[in-house]
């Protein structure tokens, strides 16, 4: 409690802003996921999929654009978040996108969630609240130019470096013999990519924050490169993450992408901002405590997805091996695949 109210009684309006923009962008982008995949069930029922070999057929279909302009929306609010709050602080919220898609799938994509699926929500939500309570001060910056600096330090090269390596593999190596049936892959691409691109919205969000504020920073060159590497980076996530949707149970894609996605992000931020630098050992011990309730709330999802909830456990447990039978054949049902890579002797 007295960690709770030592942090909400120092809070700046500046995160103040940063928040409630965070939590609309939540709001926007939940809905959004189950938007796009009805646009893009709709596209495959007369086209081919997005997650086929030349699949963008989805492109002609206006319900999946109504999707992308919620989308859209709900990343401007994120991007406005950026420029007002630390990383470490706004991605976290997006933990609500979680209970937003989850729900709305279980409601309209008729896409069952198991009660501990549910379970498994609320620790990511718990564990996301854990990390905002003790989120660090914000990094006060004058100038792109010290973003700039921050970005060409060895230590985010060398995780730059690691990332294009990594991405590149997945998409050239891996996503051809394995994207169909782990789930893992496709989402791999998306929260690389983003961690990056993250960086790079935050740049930009300043600059543009400094501009309005009276000190033109679209006059540096830095403030441009941001922009490209921005623009690259959204482009390739879009991409990826909707052949994720189109493949996978969206009550599984969501939680799944947004804790790989969280934990780069705020490494990225780490790394770059350095973050940790502004706080104590006990801080940061609790933030990592967050971490772990939040795998563990996607550890449950991923591990419940074909339970259903009935007079017994044992029923439960027959129906999710009937399942994965059908998986294994040629039985269409669930698409999330199951890895013959995790099964256990």
């Amino acid at each position: 409690m007295a960690a709770a109210r030592s942090w909400s009684e120092g809070m700046s309006s500046d995160n103040v802003k940063g928040l409630v923009l965070a939590l609309s962008s939540s709001f926007f982008i939940g809905g959004s996921f189950i938007v796009k995949k009805k646009g893009l069930k709709k596209a495959g029922a007369s086209g081919i999929r997005a997650a086929g070999v030349g699949g963008y057929s989805y492109l002609l279909e206006p319900l999946w654009w109504a999707g992308m302009i919620t989308m859209v929306v709900g990343e401007i609010a994120n991007f406005a978040a950026y420029a007002f709050a630390p990383a470490i602080l706004v991605t976290p919220l997006g933990a609500l996108s979680i209970i937003i898609s989850a729900a709305l799938a279980h409601i309209i994509l008729r896409e069952k969630l198991h009660t501990f699926g549910i379970l498994g929500c609320v620790l990511c939500v718990v564990g996301s609240t854990t990390i905002v309570l003790h989120a660090p001060p914000e990094r006060q910056i004058e100038s792109v130019t010290e973003v700039w600096d921050l970005a060409t330090e060895p230590g985010f090269l060398f995780y730059t470096a690691l990332v294009l390596t990594a991405v590149f593999i997945l998409i050239f190596h891996i996503v051809p013999q394995y994207g169909q049936t782990h789930i893992m892959v496709y989402i791999g691409v998306c929260s690389l990519v983003g961690s990056i691109s993250v960086m790079s919205v935050k740049a930009l969000g300043i600059a543009l924050k400094l501009t309005f504020s009276g000190m033109n920073q679209l006059i540096y060159p830095q403030t441009w490169a941001f922009t490209l590497v921005v623009v690259t980076c959204v482009l390739t996530q879009m991409n990826y993450l909707n052949k994720a949707l189109d493949t996978f149970n969206t009550a599984v894609v969501s939680p799944i992408y947004y804790v790989m996605f969280t934990s780069l992000t705020i490494l990225a931020s780490v790394i770059m901002f350095k973050d940790w630098d502004r706080q104590n050992p006990t801080q940061i011990i609790t933030e990592m405590c967050g971490f772990v309730t939040i795998l563990s709330g996607t550890f449950l999802l991923h591990k419940t997805k074909d339970m259903v909830d009935g007079p017994s456990l044992t029923a439960s447990l027959s129906l999710r091996s009937l399942k994965h039978e059908e998986e294994d054949g040629f039985g269409e049902g669930i698409p999330l695949k199951r890895q013959d890579s995790l099964r256990m002797p």
